[in-house]
């Protein structure tokens, strides 16, 4: 009897130990000793933890890889852990350092409506990100490269609806023109079409805005002196999918991020857009959105997406930045 009660014992504490470290090291990959899973493909190919790598300047070991549905543009950032922050960090400190990237499609895959073609379509979509973490948008290049799979850059899952990989990044000095050049892929490549000439009112910039997704931020624009932001149908579309959305994923946020030109003190600038982003918050509680599911960031005169030395420049750098998270 009590031989049978030590048995017993013992097996319960190997079981909790092996239930333990199952959790600690396979489920958390929070062992030293264990490495990340790859995800191998249909043909075998595998899609290694990614390196995002300039020279001796910066170097990031990433604990794995993008990852996307398969003919989706928006990657899933949750396995990258803090090394997206730390590119942030270096691109924000080091402004003379551009990066170009390159997102990579099969041929398999369908083509989005608004995209040349789905590598650029994930390109932008990391830059955007970047972007909306205060990297200066005129130090990114994006462009799309179709491979042929199996391929190191594109590894599908044997299931097939997903895939890691689908970005590569390469950095260079001076112009963001000269480190596009010296990345050009050798396969159907289609690099990011030239910008166009801004809209010169704010009513311009407004329509200029189009909906496609509500991961995909979108700007609001306010009339000169006016505190209510221009709604045109895509910011319409945009809140109501976002509403819907919000509604049956607690656990998402809508993110409003603040901008302004460069006029003016930092310390102004930064309360203004905060206080602008704050007001679109107030206005947005109303339309039936958790107000808890709305976060408020500012970034003042940090993050412009055009040039502060024109005044159409200055006009698109004050706005609210809107995207899902």
């Amino acid at each position: 009897m009590f031989a049978n009660k030590t048995l017993w014992i013992i097996l319960l504490i190997a079981w909790m130990a092996g239930s333990t470290w199952w959790h600690v090291c396979r489920i958390k990959q929070l062992c030293a000793d264990v490495a990340a899973p790859a995800t191998t493909s249909v043909d075998g190919s595998v899609a290694a933890p990614l390196t995002i790598s300039d020279g001796d300047r910066l170097r990031l070991e990433l604990p794995s890889n993008f990852s996307y549905a398969t003919s989706g543009n928006q990657a899933n950032l949750t396995a990258l852990g803090t090394s997206l922050s730390e590119l942030v960090t270096y691109l924000k400190a080091n402004p003379g350092r551009t990066m170009a990237i390159t997102g990579y499609y099969a041929a398999s895959e369908a083509k989005p409506a608004d995209f040349d073609n789905l590598g650029l379509a994930r390109a932008e979509g990391i830059r955007q990100y970047l972007i909306q973490q205060g990297v200066p948008a005129a130090s990114l290049t994006t462009q799309g490269q179709l491979v042929d799979v199996p391929d190191a850059n594109l590894a599908f899952t044997p299931q097939g609806d997903s895939l890691t990989g689908g970005l590569s990044f390469a950095f260079g000095a001076g112009s963001p023109d000269s480190a596009a050049t010296a990345m050009t892929p050798a396969v159907d490549t289609v690099a990011k079409a030239p910008a166009q000439p801004l809209p010169t009112t704010e009513a311009g910039l407004a329509a200029a805005e189009k909906f496609t997704s509500v991961f995909k931020p979108i700007d609001l624009y306010f009339p000169l002196g006016g505190a209510n932001y221009i709604q045109t149908a895509d910011t319409k579309k945009f809140f109501e999918e976002a509403n819907r959305y919000l509604a049956t994923h607690k656990d998402k946020k809508l993110l409003l991020t603040g901008h302004t030109d460069s006029s003016g003190p930092d310390v102004v600038n930064l309360r203004l857009s905060r206080e602008r982003a704050n007001d679109v918050k107030l206005k947005l509680r109303k339309s039936g959105i958790d107000p808890v599911q709305i976060q408020v960031d500012a970034k003042g005169e940090t993050a412009p997406k055009a040039d502060n030395r024109t005044p159409a420049g200055r006009r698109a750098n004050r706005r609210v930045t809107v995207v899902v998270q």
